[in-house]
């Protein structure tokens, strides 16, 4: 789904033999992902980008189709493309047990840092100088927001008029009712699904596909690691709000369509609107969260299920967003990569990409009227958009710009 800069696929000549690949331990491809969780900042595109270079042009531990064939599912299934290229590195060298050990070393040193910052932002919160710094940091967190819309909408409709037709309509209904359609986006893919490619009755003839390397056998055994979910979660979600946190952000990883950021009405109506677990200036900190640290921006997930139930909450929150994040790898595995190209597949997820897009754009609508508040503020969301459209400059250095700014002005 966020493809723009990202690794090119096939072309000509590209059928050449590849150098012959390393062979290595795994728990080396282990800990390159915890080492690349810990210092991949610069957003999807820019960590892909990183995998692309260190492990399929330096260290040849995966081939140059293999690795393609990765980023491919992530930009098809719903997820952060980062996170599910990284859990298909882990599924071809260890089949859905390898999955879940890179998702927990790439995910992992986000979540710690998420959770040592919630500890220090809820006892510190009430603060002047806390205050002062999010004061700066939220406005220019719109203009990043901002930016990430504008690409997923010019990346998504193109120049299909169906489509910024359900970008728009979803958009106007985000700003003015202040919350996320989930249904719009179900049915903008179905609607796509019907109007490009009828589902038939026959069924397609073909070989069976074969699995990838190591990775076992069947569906049971591809989910046979989710079903830890509960073991994780166990008497932490036993309680009324714990049980809701984690229904919650399950249902919300299934629909992160488009990007990273696409996650944010969703998470905003479920947060501030529906279950009022946050303000609507905590939810703009816990974005800005995201964005400063690490690894995926869905992170901010953990950081907010701290805010609302301490730890227990980050690690039901986080747990349960990943969960089907994972299962989008490992379930279809080499049946999508042979089937990348059905027109069922791509026409349902252009129309509930366009519908997460034109949602995300809606947001920034209902997120500004808290986050934009006076002309300093003001000020500082139209610099931090100028500079991001300008410079391409990395997110997580113009939020910390606009704390600093926050603290000197305010």
């Amino acid at each position: 789904m966020t493809s723009g800069g990202g690794p090119a696929r096939d072309g000509p000549g590209d059928d050449a033999p590849e150098p012959a690949i390393a062979a290595v331990p795994f728990r080396r491809i282990v800990l390159y992902f915890l080492h690349l969780g810990t210092t991949g900042f610069g957003g999807p595109i820019a960590t892909v980008g990183y995998m692309q270079r260190d492990l399929v042009e330096k260290r040849r531990w995966i081939g140059r189709k293999d690795f393609l064939d990765g980023v491919a599912l992530g930009q098809t299934m719903p997820g952060p493309l980062a996170a599910q290229v990284a859990m298909w590195v882990g599924y071809l060298n260890r089949g859905p047990w390898g999955a879940l050990a890179v998702a927990a070393a790439f995910i992992g040193p986000a979540f710690i840092i998420v959770v040592a910052v919630g500890a220090l932002y809820i006892r510190f919160s009430g603060l002047p100088l806390v205050q002062s710094l999010f004061y700066g940091i939220a406005p220019a967190v719109m203009a990043i927001i901002t930016i990430a819309g504008y690409k997923l909408l010019k990346l998504t409709d193109r120049h299909d008029l169906r489509l910024w037709a359900i970008s728009a309509a979803v958009f106007a209904v985000t700003a003015l009712t202040g919350s996320e359609p989930v249904p719009m986006i179900l049915a903008a893919g179905i609607m796509m699904l019907i109007l490009d490619a009828p589902p038939t009755l026959r069924r397609p003839r073909g070989r069976k596909p074969k699995p990838p390397p190591n990775a076992g056998g069947g569906v049971l055994h591809s989910l046979s690691p989710a079903l830890l979910l509960p073991a994780l979660l166990g008497p932490a979600a036993a309680g009324g709000t714990l049980l809701a946190l984690g229904l919650f952000f399950l249902q919300t990883g299934a629909l992160v369509f488009g990007s990273g950021l696409a996650i944010v009405p969703l998470l905003r109506d479920g947060v501030v609107a529906q279950h009022h677990w946050l303000t609507q200036g905590q939810f703009l900190d816990a974005v800005a969260m995201g964005l400063i640290t690490p690894g995926p921006v869905v992170i901010t997930a953990g950081f907010i299920g701290y805010l609302i139930a301490g730890f227990p909450g980050a690690l039901t929150a986080t747990v349960a967003i990943f969960t089907p994040i994972y299962l989008a790898v490992v379930i279809p595995g080499r049946w999508f990569i042979r089937h990348r190209d059905n027109k069922q597949v791509k026409a349902f997820v252009a129309g509930a990409t366009a519908a997460a897009a034109g949602a995300l754009c809606g947001a920034v609508v209902v997120l500004t009227r808290e986050a934009v508040t006076d002309w300093t503020t003001t000020a500082i969301a139209i610099v931090s958009l100028g500079l991001l459209w300008r410079f391409k400059i990395n997110e997580p250095y113009i939020v910390i710009a606009a704390g600093i700014l926050g603290i000197l002005l305010h």
